[in-house]
């Protein structure tokens, strides 16, 4: 009888602890499960492990929009921050937000790529779309530049249709950074990977002043005498202020570069010695890259399975890979970090607690280190890049439409 007695006194004491509002464990362990941020809904992925019908490839794939049991379009959208795990919550804060704040209606996608914030003058970078049909670039002319006031950015972050009432203003770049894709901040400028053009422009990497007169200089232009592919990413390293970055096919893919003369690698560059090396290769079409706010870990995109003009081969990847950096700078241990479930992944940053962002088919993913799938915001249209602009703060590229979004999260680049 008395250890029925305490056996049930445990079970009555666990049963209040699970439901005691005052419980410091049940705060622990309930509270994610509170009531969730106005702009933001939990996606359950249990209710779509088993579904009635698993269409056909040629109606489900990475090119299209999941819809889980229970949601449509409309309802995806209307509350963009989607929580696939409730560690999310503590990425997003209690009230995370989302704003279109630009729109282009010619169909131009002039919000693409490269977005760089600089915080002398509280502005946001960004380039058009080198390579697709709608913007007339690629051999006709080269892509644009702009920017984006993020003091008018945070004035419109409650409306969720602010377009219009920021200003999209166009960077005239001396010389032209020729078909600018990635960029990055450096040693108080940006630092541009640009395409190139036809066969006798190369692809190089550019440093733009980011006030007047936006003046350029070349940094790289070739590999031993070679031209690069089609630059298309670039990222600091923190631990050792080298500039690592992707060189791919999108150039000759997009009909404004000649077939490749090089492996698809990334490379390292040190600004000490001048040094040009690769780190890594093995890929289809090498993206996006960052680092760990530590630099004890790199990422790279590979958007193997979109082909440019040439079409969508969906054998190929759609996967983030993890590297390990190396006390004297070199990557080791390729690691499959995240498949993602639409689109591509394209740009990925990183935030300071290490969690990986990536632009993707249908918005921004988040993981944790580990690569679990935190979260997304939620746009319905693909993302090629974004970025954090200061802490809480992020501008989102998608081609026609630009964002803006405020939330917990502190950005976790690093300002040379």
């Amino acid at each position: 009888m008395a250890v029925t007695s305490i056996v049930l006194a445990v079970l009555g004491a666990v049963a209040y602890v699970q439901a005691s509002p005052k419980s410091t464990l049940v705060s622990a362990r309930i509270s994610p499960r509170a009531d969730l941020p106005a702009q933001a809904q939990r996606i359950s992925q249990k209710a779509f492990n088993v579904l009635p019908q698993v269409l056909p490839l040629t109606e489900s794939n990475a090119t299209t929009f999941f819809i889980p049991p229970g949601s449509t379009a409309e309802s995806l959208k209307a509350k963009p921050f989607h929580v696939y795990d409730d560690d999310f919550l503590s990425v997003i804060g209690p009230d995370p937000k989302l704003s279109l704040i630009a729109h282009e209606a010619s169909g131009d996608p002039i919000f693409h790529e490269a977005v760089v914030w600089h915080p002398p003058t509280e502005e946001v970078f960004f380039v058009q779309n080198a390579g697709a049909k709608a913007a007339g670039t690629g051999l006709n002319k080269s892509s644009l530049i702009y920017k984006i006031s993020l003091a008018q950015a945070a004035a419109a972050i409650d409306k969720v249709n602010a377009s219009g009432l920021v200003d999209v203003v166009e960077v005239p770049s001396n010389p032209t950074v020729i078909n600018p894709n990635g960029g990055t901040n450096y040693k108080g400028q940006i630092l541009f990977a640009g395409e190139g053009q036809g066969p006798n422009i190369p692809s190089e990497l550019y440093i733009m002043n980011p006030v007047e007169p936006y003046n350029t200089t070349v940094l790289v232009n070739n590999y031993f005498g070679r031209q690069f592919s089609s630059l298309n990413d670039v990222a600091i390293n923190p631990r050792n202020n080298d500039v690592y970055f992707t060189d791919t096919l999108y150039g000759y893919l997009q009909d404004f570069r000649p077939p490749p003369g090089l492996r698809n690698q990334v490379y390292r560059y040190n600004d000490v010695t001048g040094a040009l090396t690769v780190v890594a290769d093995g890929f289809v079409l090498p993206n996006g890259i960052t680092f760990s706010p530590d630099g004890c870990k790199a990422y790279v995109a590979d958007t193997g399975a979109n082909q440019g003009f040439w079409g969508w081969n969906q054998s190929n990847p759609a996967t983030v890979y993890s590297y390990d950096v190396l006390d004297d700078g070199t990557w080791d241990n390729r690691k499959t970090f995240a498949y993602t479930d639409s689109g591509i992944p394209d740009g990925v940053h990183c935030d300071a607690n290490g969690n990986v962002y990536a632009g993707c088919g249908d918005g921004v993913h988040v993981w944790n280190p580990s690569g679990k799938l935190l979260g997304k915001i939620y746009l319905g249209e693909g993302s090629a890049n974004f970025n954090f602009a200061g802490d809480g703060r992020m501008v989102i590229c998608a081609e026609t439409n630009l964002y803006y979004a405020e939330f917990a999260a502190k950005g976790g680049s690093y300002i040379y």
